[in-house]
């Protein structure tokens, strides 16, 4: 089990829609985590956390989904080599486009 304790429900639904129409431009959207990639994906969503990360593309271009960076994650790095080095350069390359 995680250490982190799930959202608050009422977060999501009080400050999600307000944030997001404040920001109209916003391109993509990180999804950092099991419990973001839940609320913005849902059944779209792969099985595990790990297969929708590693189908990121299925995603693009509305949201990019990723592991949470906590420290209690490095052994999931550690086993999953690929992110680092696959899909963190493209995500880089995107939002270095995005600036311009």
């Amino acid at each position: 089990k995680s250490g982190d304790l799930a959202p608050r429900k009422e977060c999501a639904r009080t400050w999600q829609a307000p944030l997001r129409a404040a920001l109209p431009q916003i391109e993509t959207t990180l999804l950092i985590g099991a419990y973001a990639v839940g609320h913005y994906l849902g059944d779209r969503q792969k099985a595990t956390l790990t297969e929708t990360i590693n189908h990121y593309e299925d995603y693009l271009p509305a949201y990019f989904p990723m592991p949470h960076p906590s420290p209690r994650n490095n052994i999931w790095l550690k086993k999953n080599l690929w992110f680092e080095r696959d899909i963190v350069p493209i995500l880089r390359a995107r939002f270095q486009e995005s600036l311009g």
